[in-house]
């Protein structure tokens, strides 16, 4: 293959493709229904033309029968008046018409079989744009509701991978602001340790934030021995009880044994 013959082939077929692109099959179908209706008229305005042509023969053929009938009275008028010359010429009058009418009689029948086949194609041919007709807006309804529904296809397509980017955005940005509090934690501990200076606020004092240390420290050992002075108070009152149950225990030991040693006297005395 030569490279004309390629480039040639190459052309036409990206040419198609983009004419493929292009073609709208509603439109192709419009128009191919706008032929078949040019072509039906043309077919009618044919019947109307032969019509018409066969009406004009059928004029001239009465009118010619009509001289041809004048034609025979006045052959046989001339002939019952004894004048045979004038009924001669009469007759050769009417032979001549006679031939005319004859030859119009077979155009006539002719423009008749033509006008007959012209309206026979032609009731076929509007069968054929009717049926043409509502195969072509059944397709194209067809067509319009697969072209939309691939549109809202399309649009659920776009909106679903929109959403997409919308949850991948929003996953990135509670990242990030995770990410800032928790840098922003770690700098305030930073700071409140000193081991970042407050550079906004002025310098800080070391033996100030040694006494805010030891003032912590302060509260908290404050704090404690209020603890254990609670616990310790809510332990007193259970020794006491406990103390006093004990005493009472001793003195009924201490009676009984009195109580036993007297018998024990009176049995000597």
């Amino acid at each position: 293959m030569s490279v004309m013959k390629r480039v040639s082939l190459i052309f036409r077929a990206k040419a198609n493709k983009a004419l493929d692109r292009m073609e709208d099959p509603r439109e192709t179908l419009d128009y191919s229904y706008q032929q078949q209706v040019e072509m039906l008229t043309r077919v009618r305005r044919g019947v109307a033309d032969v019509a018409t042509s066969r009406k004009r023969v059928e004029l001239q053929m009465n009118s010619l029968q009509k001289e041809v009938d004048r034609r025979d009275n006045q052959a046989r008028d001339a002939l019952s008046k004894g004048r045979e010359d004038l009924a001669r010429a009469a007759l050769q009058n009417k032979a001549s018409l006679q031939g005319q009418l004859n030859d119009l009689q077979g155009q006539y029948a002719n423009l008749q079989e033509q006008e007959e086949k012209l309206t026979l194609a032609s009731q076929r041919l509007q069968s054929r744009v009717d049926a043409f007709r509502t195969r072509k807006e059944t397709i194209k309804a067809t067509y319009t509701a697969a072209e939309a529904q691939t549109r809202i296809n399309e649009a659920f397509s776009g909106i679903s991978e929109e959403m997409g980017d919308i949850g991948l955005a929003i996953q990135r940005a509670e990242d990030k602001t995770a990410q800032m509090q928790a840098r922003a934690g770690a700098i305030d501990e930073l700071l409140a340790s000193g081991a970042l200076e407050d550079h906004v606020g002025g310098q800080q004092d070391s033996i100030q934030a040694e006494l805010d240390k030891l003032g912590a420290d302060h509260s908290i050992e404050a704090e404690l021995a209020q603890m254990k002075g609670e616990l310790a108070a809510g332990s007193t009152p259970q020794l006491e009880a406990s103390s006093n149950g004990d005493s009472s225990g001793s003195e009924a030991t201490q009676s009984a044994e009195q109580s036993a040693e007297r018998p024990q006297a009176g049995d000597g005395s």
